[in-house]
């Protein structure tokens, strides 16, 4: 087990809130190692607070980074308040520093409340995981325990992000689905489309 609640990947600094998602996505890649960019490992020995987050990500002098992301080995959202209070930190030390959210979208679902309200002023950027076209094809792929639900809430939440403001970004992996259709997807709902590999 680590304590690694700050990482690097190329010119950006990654939080890891928690390593709990509600989804299973078959190319998820903590299934295949344990670690990311400058991470060996990701497996958290403890959910750290927000404190220990920023005190962690100020070690690394953030004005240096292109950004910051929350994305680790679990779905942030899943500990919304840290990543709200950890968010306003951000804001209160380094203002101009751009903060992106990477996230499966089930937030509202899972809050029970549409909480781009609270992201927004705080997040720059929300990358909303689409990694399907239909719900029948997201739930053979990601297996979310929310079900058919899941699929349908994450899109009312990437379309609730952008009529909230936030830049709003749907990926899918490359050669896993129906780009055209994805792309589709994601100009009805005011937000770009951006092809990834397995970790990206």
């Amino acid at each position: 087990m680590a304590f690694e609640p700050v990482y690097r990947v190329g010119d950006a600094l990654y939080i890891n809130l928690t390593n709990r998602c509600r989804n299973a996505c078959d190319f998820c890649i903590r299934n295949k190692q344990d670690g990311v960019g400058g991470a060996e490992n990701l497996w958290l020995d403890h959910e750290p607070a927000a404190a220990e987050i920023l005190t962690a990500w100020e070690a690394f002098g953030p004005e240096r980074y292109a950004e910051t992301v929350f994305c680790g080995y679990g779905e942030p959202t899943e500990r919304l308040p840290e990543l709200l209070e950890v968010a306003r930190g951000i804001r209160s030390r380094r203002p101009g520093v751009r903060v992106r959210l990477n996230t499966n979208g089930h937030g509202s679902l899972t809050a029970g409340r549409d909480i781009t309200p609270e992201l927004a002023g705080l997040v720059d950027c929300v990358s909303v995981s689409l990694n399907a076209v239909s719900a029948e094809e997201y739930i053979k792929l990601c297996h979310p325990e929310q079900g058919a639900a899941a699929y349908d809430a994450m899109l009312a939440f990437a379309g609730a992000a952008a009529a909230r403001g936030l830049e709003v970004v749907l990926s899918v992996l490359a050669d896993t689905t129906d780009e055209p259709a994805a792309r589709k997807i994601a100009e009805t709902l005011g937000a770009t489309l951006r092809i990834r590999s397995a970790w990206g």
